[in-house]
């Protein structure tokens, strides 16, 4: 039997496009760790600008001292962070992406 020898793998434009996956590669990972981050920083931020007033009005109102029991609480505070988490992450990311979309690529073997 004849070994065949795959040229296309060895030929320089499939190490260009490989080279082209990596760096995509590469530049989603840095998206989405981006993203990742702006979302902690702003779901902290709505945890604490929504646990502030929620605490303070089951104090101050009856009726809500009344109807919202630590469950009702947890539920709204957690709603906000969740909500703002996947917003600015999303947004955030999409940004990313557009921004890095604009850029020349760049020839890794340059």
């Amino acid at each position: 039997m004849v070994e065949r020898i795959n040229v296309a793998a060895n030929s320089p434009l499939e190490r260009t496009s490989l080279a082209s996956l990596d760096q995509k590669l590469a530049m989603a990972k840095r998206c989405a760790n981006e993203g990742v981050i702006a979302g902690a920083k702003a779901a902290a931020v709505a945890s604490i600008a929504t646990a502030i007033p929620t605490l303070a009005s089951v104090r101050m109102l009856p009726w809500a001292k009344a109807n919202l029991n630590p469950t009702a609480q947890a539920l709204i505070i957690s709603t906000v962070a969740g909500a703002a988490y996947f917003i600015v992450a999303d947004k955030t990311v999409l940004a990313t992406a557009r921004r890095n979309s604009f850029k020349p690529p760049s020839n890794p073997e340059a």
